[in-house]
């Protein structure tokens, strides 16, 4: 989409992008382009296969991740992390007698780092199971975050501060944690994938998106003839 989008100046200046990869070191726009969540469509009715999680006290493990070495950040979290402590569990490859869905029921954050791209499933699949998303990333714009405030379900931590994930979670206090997790549950239905789609999901999310962006821009015609109805 970026790349498609970019090689043509015209539809590069004159459309709003709808991009996975809103990522503004690479020309991302928030003021017109919109951000779209990264969804894995593992099945096709995702209200019954991966929607919902315990309770917070029924979630013992503190973080989680498991995922391929790649990208510019995922490295650093595994070099600090990766196997070597049973509060942030982060993992290469997951064990097959381990089950990647049932871990991030059982965590409390989800490390959500960038991969090649600054997008990655976690983030709505972390929202999905009640798992309170932290955002590894650089440079990313958060989907619908003109009517979402995600520092409210969600947190925030730069990528230098990798080495200090335990301390920075730990120090959240569990009034804190336990009004983020609420708020996941609160925003779970902006994501949600329905057919036919119902009023305040994924599909009416994007289509405000576009719709605030419409208001802002004003698309130059390029035909002398055109004519205006």
């Amino acid at each position: 989409g970026p790349m498609s989008s970019k090689a043509s100046a015209y539809l590069y200046n004159n459309s709003i992008r709808v991009l996975c990869n809103a990522n503004t070191s690479e020309g991302f726009n928030p003021a017109k382009d919109a951000s779209l969540p990264e969804i894995n469509m593992r099945t096709h009715d995702l209200t019954q296969k991966v929607v919902g999680g315990p309770s917070p006290s029924r979630r013992p493990i503190l973080a989680f991740f498991a995922g391929g070495m790649h990208g510019p950040i995922r490295p650093a979290l595994l070099e600090h992390w990766k196997g070597k402590d049973a509060d942030v569990q982060v993992y290469e490859y997951l064990p097959k007698k381990l089950d990647y869905y049932d871990l991030m029921k059982k965590s409390r954050y989800c490390l959500c780092p960038s991969g090649y791209e600054v997008a990655s499933p976690r983030i709505v699949e972390a929202i999905y199971l009640g798992c309170v998303p932290v955002i590894l990333k650089e440079g990313y714009v958060l989907p619908f975050s003109d009517v979402l405030n995600w520092k409210s379900f969600s947190v925030t931590v730069p990528v230098s501060e990798i080495r200090n994930l335990k301390k920075i979670l730990m120090g959240i206090s569990t009034r804190r944690y336990l009004t983020m997790q609420r708020r996941v549950k609160l925003v779970q239905r902006h994501f949600l994938v329905n057919n036919p789609p119902k009023r305040y999901d994924i599909f009416h999310m994007i289509l405000h998106s576009v719709w605030l962006r419409r208001l802002n821009q004003r698309p130059h015609i390029g035909f002398k003839n055109w004519t205006r109805f």
